[in-house]
């Protein structure tokens, strides 16, 4: 028999009752690569437009407590386009069922559309074959999985573990966890004043003591982009292996596992548009060869007896029990209408739309942003004087704006400025000037915005306008 392409559940197909409804049409997926290879798609370039994006978005057309919904609460989760909510709709309305061991139709397609997942994954980050792979619920497992696989085999006392300071939490508690256990020693790397990783004494704290470096690719509070490949070059100068989180990053960057030199590559699905419950880590095939199993069950296992277990050959060795499959196959689709859109398009897009947000957030009395970095993420941090971060988000919910309140599971990042929480505005492709409108206009009326503040804001668009930004509309008037 043979096996069915993978784009089986996720496009309509002849039955005998005609097209099945519910499936997303001309939904284009990859095959599963073979072995030591990935299936490539090319990703047409026709021009980006946001609002032709924010479209496909049935959420983002709600209202929120009587107005419309501005979305700014990207770096938590992004919202899914129609073609992933399709997917999945179309996954449990027609195809489902478990997968790799069936001998039937329907197996063999959500089996096919499982490693087409993997398949896609596999090319967005440039990884050398889909065996390098791993499907997880997402970075923090991710993370977790190699702590308790490649760390407890490799650390030991007098092995140092580097940090820097403005990591996730994700980030940080597995490797105290795994410190605990090992006798290894957490060492955190300091930041500069402007959110960057000090450089100067990243290279300080280096030495052969040092087995491994985790850093995020970009900071989920500051926006910070950190140089991932000079980091690992030095980082492998002295034999430490390297793990990069890139929950921020795949969204808003292209990602190339190989170039970077990473030995260890880790994200999310729902931050890049997938379902909740659904992500990846790319090992170095060599690397993932030789990590231990680290749950036990079924889909991991070549044979069992109660003599000996023979485990499967990676990924699925590390992959036990059944998956996501509903995840992956919205994964697939994420993917797939992601890579679809103009990416240089859409880079212009959130830098042009964060210039023109600097700006104008810069017009609110007593607003100050945290890190300056240039070439940052659109991830806007930002306390109020006299303001509670979270009153400030209660009063944006009420004109319909979501933002995110608190300590982002980063405290020792806003210890770093001195505060223990904050309000943080972060923006995806299909946030738009509008939007930033009315987020300003919303803390200008919780601050006894002036007329003459109004005057402030038309300078800032002028300002933005001038520097390369989207427009010269004048934002909250």
């Amino acid at each position: 028999m043979t096996t069915p392409e993978p784009d089986a559940l996720l496009r309509p197909g002849p039955s005998p009752a005609g097209p099945l409804p519910g499936w997303p049409a001309g939904t284009s997926t990859p095959q599963p690569a073979a072995p030591g290879g990935t299936t490539r798609r090319g990703g047409r370039t026709n021009g980006f437009s946001p609002e032709a994006a924010r479209a496909e978005f049935p959420v983002l057309h709600r209202t929120v407590n009587g107005q419309p919904l501005a979305w700014l609460d990207n770096g938590a989760t992004t919202q899914k386009p129609r073609a992933v909510i399709e997917a999945l709709t179309g996954y449990y309305s027609h195809g489902n069922s478990n997968i790799h061991r069936g001998a039937h139709t329907m197996a063999r397609e959500a089996t096919a559309a499982y490693e087409g997942g993997r398949a896609a994954v596999a090319e967005l980050l440039n990884a050398p074959g889909t065996e390098s792979i791993v499907f997880t619920r997402g970075t923090t497992e991710a993370i977790n999985l190699v702590a308790q696989t490649w760390g407890r085999d490799r650390l030991g006392p007098g092995d140092d573990i580097l940090v820097p300071v403005l990591e996730h939490h994700s980030n940080i508690v597995p490797w105290q966890m795994l410190s605990r256990q090992t006798r290894a020693r957490v060492v955190p790397v300091p930041l500069l004043p402007d959110g960057r990783i000090d450089q100067d004494a990243y290279a300080d704290l280096l030495s052969l003591r040092t087995q491994l470096v985790v850093l995020s690719h970009v900071s989920n509070v500051l926006g910070t982009v950190q140089p991932v490949r000079e980091m690992t070059a030095l980082a492998h100068r002295y034999g430490a292996k390297v793990l990069v989180d890139g929950a921020q990053a795949v969204a808003h960057l292209p990602v190339d596992v190989t170039d970077l030199d990473v030995d260890f590559y880790v994200f999310s699905g729902h931050k890049v548009f997938a379902p909740t419950g659904i992500g990846a880590l790319y090992a170095k095939p060599e690397l993932l060869a030789e990590l231990p199993p680290w749950q036990g069950g079924g889909n991991m296992i070549e044979s069992v007896t109660f003599d000996d277990t023979t485990f499967a050959p990676a990924p699925h060795r590390l992959e036990a029990g059944t998956g996501h499959i509903a995840g992956a196959v919205g994964l697939l689709a994420a993917l797939e209408w992601l890579t679809s859109l103009d990416r240089e398009g859409v880079a212009a897009h959130e830098e042009q739309l964060t210039a023109y947000a600097e700006q104008a957030l810069g017009t609110v009395p007593g607003l100050e942003l945290l890190g300056s970095a240039p070439g940052r993420v659109a991830v806007l941090t930002f306390t109020l004087a006299g303001h509670d971060p979270a009153e400030i988000a209660d009063r944006l919910d009420q004109d319909g704006i979501a933002v995110r309140a608190g300590h982002h599971c980063a405290q020792p990042s806003l210890a770093h400025y001195g505060v223990q929480s904050a309000t943080r505005a972060s923006l995806a492709l299909y946030n738009t000037v509008e939007d930033i409108d009315r987020l300003v206009a919303s803390l200008h009326g919780l601050t006894g915005g002036t007329p003459a503040q109004a005057g402030s804001l038309a300078e800032a668009g002028s300002r933005a306008a001038d520097a390369g930004s989207l427009t010269g509309r004048v934002p909250g008037l």
